[in-house]
């Protein structure tokens, strides 16, 4: 099978290479999915877990991607919940070969049905995005109709996923980006903006919950915004700083069959639209991944058609 991989750490995305390798097998509760579209994270190819495993041995070459959306086309000894030839999307495990490439052996458990009528590039949209804005929201965050939510980059794949979830709760959405930033945004829900570059963060006043995938100096500043017993959930890593009067919580977000349900059902009727910027086939997908750029939305590699 054609498959990205990568090998040296250093290189970072200029030096994933498209080769020929062999296609995987279904170790037990696993199936093989033959992948129609993945999706891919930039910042993977700085996640330890691409480069070795978990007892921290090497195992590159590795292929990178998380995200599919494709049909089963083998399944392994003990493996329940699914069958050949259904259409599947979800989240491989970090540590396991990935989604640029034209099979993927996946556990079962990280993968839910999706329905013949949303197309494999919306599937492959959908895992990292949503279930990060889903976990952050609900699961850390607790957010409640009534409150309010500062969504840093409220125009990326995540935020824009944040800004509409939060707003379908009843909760009030700040997002904030860059100047460009702002009309996408408020597609996507936001009540306001506030640009990054120009605009007072502080201006926004108490919020109850921060979503930051920022980190760093806005990060600092963001939970200050915090009112008492506010939540800051941050995807970028340990908090640098504690808010005085609230909770701060990092997470890593994890494949979960029934919110990956709950969030396909949103896209089926309308109520959630996911944000695709760039899509490019396997063979173009070195040079789609290694942008001269900035881009807004996700990028989706098409693999089978």
């Amino acid at each position: 099978m054609k498959a990205i991989v990568v090998t040296d750490q250093a290189a970072g995305l200029a030096g994933m290479t498209l080769v020929e390798r062999a296609a995987p097998q279904a170790a037990i509760n696993d199936v093989v999915v033959q992948v129609h579209a993945s999706g891919f994270v930039p910042t993977e190819l700085t996640w330890p877990s691409t480069w070795t495993d978990r007892l921290d041995r090497d195992r590159t070459p590795s292929v990178p991607g998380h995200e599919l959306a494709g049909i089963v086309t083998a399944i392994g000894y003990g493996t329940t919940g699914l069958s050949l030839g259904q259409r599947v999307f979800g989240l491989t495990d970090w540590y396991r070969d990935g989604t640029l490439a034209e099979y993927v052996a996946v556990e079962a458990r990280n993968l839910a049905p999706l329905p013949g009528d949303v197309d494999f590039t919306v599937g492959a949209s959908l895992p990292v995005s949503g279930l990060t804005a889903w976990q952050g929201l609900f699961q850390h965050g607790r957010l409640q109709a009534g409150q309010s939510v500062l969504v840093h980059g409220a125009a990326g794949a995540v935020g824009s996923m944040v800004a509409q979830l939060a707003r379908e709760t009843g909760a009030y959405v700040v997002g904030t980006g860059r100047a460009a930033d702002r009309q996408t945004a408020l597609d996507f829900g936001a009540h306001e903006f506030v640009d990054l570059e120009e605009d007072t963060l502080e201006d926004v006043g108490g919020v109850d919950l921060v979503f930051d995938v920022i980190g760093g100096e806005i990060q600092r500043r963001s939970a200050g915004l915090l009112r008492e017993g506010g939540t800051l959930v941050t995807i970028v890593g340990p908090p640098e700083t504690r808010p005085a009067e609230g909770l701060a919580i990092d997470f890593v977000v994890e494949a979960d069959r029934a919110q990956l349900g709950e969030i396909v059902q949103r896209v089926r009727d309308g109520r959630l639209r996911t944000n695709i910027g760039t899509v490019a086939a396997l063979d173009d997908a070195v040079a789609t991944l290694n942008p001269t750029e900035r881009r807004t939305g996700k990028t989706i590699i098409r693999v089978h058609r």
